[in-house]
């Protein structure tokens, strides 16, 4: 059976290929690049894909949580208990646990998704800033938003972006996806220069790579 896969073209100067976390193969490609080069290459690197899509990171999606309270609910590594209390304004507060106000089951995802980004862009936003000046790199713009089945990615025009659920994460994963991404800016594949640079930045980036292969289904956990 012939390998799937889908093809992004955009100004980058080197082919690259990707299997996301919900096995699907995507080949990243110079605008110009001939169809035939990018089977040759594919086919060339088939084994290497074939390894990923078998990778205990790929997953499918964790089943819904249940809008009750005594529920937990994940935040930077943590799981915390969910306390409902009846209310007219709808409000989300941490205060060691989650209380909800005046949100209705329909509602809660929403609400929660919500809740997650405002917390993302006042925690990763300015961790992006520190450790991009570590590296030494300037970064266009950081956007939080949803990637379906990436944790972070980095644009062409060096602007990085990151999914809201990393936020669920403990803080030392959250460091190693920032860096992983600000590492691209420098070297775009995953070289040994590359893995260089991320050792150099996050000495533990090991186990949070650990972390996330055999947690990273829980991100995904929802109302």
């Amino acid at each position: 059976m012939d390998l799937q896969y889908t093809v992004t073209y955009s100004q980058r100067k080197s082919l690259t290929i990707t299997v996301e976390r919900d096995r699907s193969v995507v080949v990243m490609a110079p605008l110009g690049t001939s169809p035939e080069k990018i089977r040759e290459v594919v086919e060339s690197r088939k084994m290497w894909i074939y390894e990923k899509l078998q990778h205990p990171q790929k997953y499918d999606p964790a089943p819904k949580k249940e809008f009750v309270s005594g529920e937990t609910v994940l935040y930077l590594g943590r799981n915390y208990r969910l306390e409902i209390q009846k209310g007219t304004e709808e409000s989300i507060r941490f205060q060691g646990k989650l209380v909800v106000t005046g949100v209705s089951s329909n509602r809660a995802a929403t609400l929660f998704k919500e809740w997650y980004i405002t917390k993302a862009r006042k925690k990763i936003i300015p961790r992006v800033k520190q450790h991009a000046i570590n590296l030494g790199v300037t970064v266009n713009k950081v956007m939080i938003s949803e990637l379906q089945y990436r944790w972070g990615s980095c644009t062409p025009n060096d602007s990085l972006n990151f999914n809201w659920k990393l936020i669920k994460a403990p803080m030392f994963v959250v460091d190693y996806v920032i860096v992983h991404e600000l590492a691209h800016l420098l070297e775009q594949n995953h070289t040994a220069r590359f893995w260089n640079i991320v050792q150099v930045q996050v000495p533990g980036y090991a186990k949070a790579k650990g972390w996330l292969k055999q947690h990273g289904d829980l991100l995904e956990g929802s109302f």
